[in-house]
């Protein structure tokens, strides 16, 4: 028995299928995430470099809208980089330490995406529901706190999981059916007791997840509720204009997570993980 155990620890690395094994499949999706990833990386520069260039939009809204955008380009930069290189390098192995960094990254930065979009949607209410008092309520200070505290907690949240991670032990299958190193196809391929792993995703990643979404249900029926008392308000209506994007933004962002993360073990399949996964870190709309 302590042989066995031993030969189940050594796994030193993985490897990861991808999305295609056919050659011709292959060279198409290289093309197709290529395009992809320098569309978000110009789109969120751009953005980036606007609001911080015009003065005009040195406000809390653009303060949060400039976080985003650098937060999106490092979400995909956690995983597209890497697909580009082991195409060119025909190499699809990852270590277990990078499989392990690669999951960190890519949990505080959605972590991070999911709190600075509940940040936007609280400072979309201030602004609709309370517009007289908005600078006095969203203070630079305040502004500050809110992004760092969702730094805070997004690496203690990424931290935890990872450490649980970092606790199993790997069987001899090293294949990984995905394109990056993701908590879900990586728990099949463990032979340790998992219970406590998804436990946590299920309970305290959920509370990560469903706190935020609350916050962001509650700020809009406020919104929604003071855009109906109001319907002559000129100001109010384009207040409640810039909420549209976000909220199309919300849709993807918690339908994908939803169908991937929060589905129980036995309904999941390596195809719909993936392409719920490739619209969740790939196709990252700039703002």
């Amino acid at each position: 028995m302590p042989t066995s155990r031993a030969n189940q620890s050594i796994v030193s690395e993985f490897l990861l299928l991808g999305l295609s094994r056919q050659p011709q499949q292959q060279h198409l999706l290289f093309v197709l995430f290529l395009s992809m990833y320098l569309a978000t990386v110009l789109g969120n520069l751009l953005i980036t470099l606007a609001i911080s260039i015009d003065s005009c939009l040195h406000t809390p809204m653009y303060f949060f809208l400039s976080n985003l955008p650098f937060v999106d380009l490092c979400f995909s930069s956690t995983t597209v980089p890497k697909i580009l290189v082991d195409h060119i390098l025909q190499s699809q192995t990852i270590s277990f330490p990078g499989c392990l960094t690669q999951m960190y990254f890519f949990s505080v930065f959605g972590d991070m995406d999911d709190f600075l979009l509940t940040v936007m949607a609280y400072d979309r209410f201030v602004a609709v529901c309370h517009p007289i008092h908005y600078t006095t309520k969203m203070t630079p200070q305040l502004c500050t706190l809110l992004v760092a505290g969702s730094w805070i907690i997004a690496n203690l949240n990424a931290l935890l999981h990872i450490l649980l991670m970092a606790r199993l032990a790997f069987c001899a299958d090293k294949m990984i059916p995905h394109f990056f190193c993701d908590v879900t196809p990586l728990l099949r391929l463990s032979c340790s007791d998992t219970h406590l792993n998804e436990m946590m995703i299920l309970t305290e990643g959920a509370l990560i997840m469903i706190t935020p979404f609350v916050g962001i249900l509650v700020s809009y029926i406020c919104i929604i509720r003071a855009v109906l008392r109001v319907l002559s308000t000129e100001g109010t209506w384009k207040a409640f204009s810039t909420c549209v994007s976000h909220l199309a933004v919300l849709f993807l962002f918690y339908g994908t997570i939803i169908a991937v993360y929060f589905n129980p073990s036995s309904s999941h399949s390596a195809e719909k993980d993936i392409t719920a996964s490739v619209m969740h870190t790939v196709e990252t709309p700039p703002w």
